[in-house]
């Protein structure tokens, strides 16, 4: 082989590396100019990660404390009843009734709450029974949430301690995407949220039982 043809092969060896690298300068390059380009999007943690992120972010804007005060119990509450929260970031009990909503079901004892921030239309109206038994308990969480048809906006397991105690499903009011349903349970309690969709979602993931 001439000389010739070896510079010429060596130039053209050159060229094709130079070319590769600008490739991958390239490809690093709009990885950060188009963010989430070089994500794992099959990644479910950090897309869930990702997620709670945000949701604390906008969280962060919203009053934590209420601006009114909490209804006391009624003479001689259960100690169910007891267990209520006076109050969940800004939402303040304003009302509690012993409630037969769920009488077919059999519990041991029902209530109806309602949790206020003061602004119409910002309330919740909380649900909460309790059975002798868990079996009980989750057929009842069964019933309810097997009847939850809209969009699902959250579900998971209730831990204590790291145990799993019991379940929740959030869904939005099949017949009004402005509003939501939110159901858990809880060893031998169930909960039922209602009210505005921004309102039971941060409603039920701050409630403490």
């Amino acid at each position: 082989m001439s000389n010739t043809q070896t510079s010429s092969s060596h130039g053209k060896l050159i060229v094709a590396v130079v070319a590769a690298a600008l490739v991958v300068v390239l490809a690093l390059v709009s990885a950060f100019i188009w963010p989430g380009w070089a994500l794992n999007r099959g990644d479910e943690a950090g897309s869930q990660g990702a997620t709670t992120s945000q949701g604390a972010s906008q969280g962060a804007s919203e009053p934590t404390t209420p601006s009114i005060d909490a209804v006391a119990l009624p003479d001689g509450a259960s100690e169910l009843l007891k267990a209520m929260p006076d109050s969940v970031l800004n939402f303040a009990r304003t009302k509690a009734d012993a409630s037969t909503s769920w009488s077919g079901a059999s519990p041991v004892e029902e209530y109806t709450l309602t949790y206020s921030t003061g602004t119409d239309g910002q309330g919740v109206t909380l649900e909460v029974a309790q059975w002798s038994q868990d079996g009980d308990a989750q057929s009842q969480y069964d019933n309810l949430t097997g009847a939850m048809t809209g969009k699902e906006l959250g579900s998971g397991n209730v831990k204590v301690s790291g145990e799993a105690t019991g379940a929740y499903s959030a869904k939005t009011d099949p017949n009004d995407e402005t509003k939501a349903i939110a159901v858990w349970r809880n060893d031998t309690v169930v909960f039922q949220a209602t009210g505005a969709k921004d309102s039971v979602q941060r409603f039920y993931q701050q409630f403490p039982l």
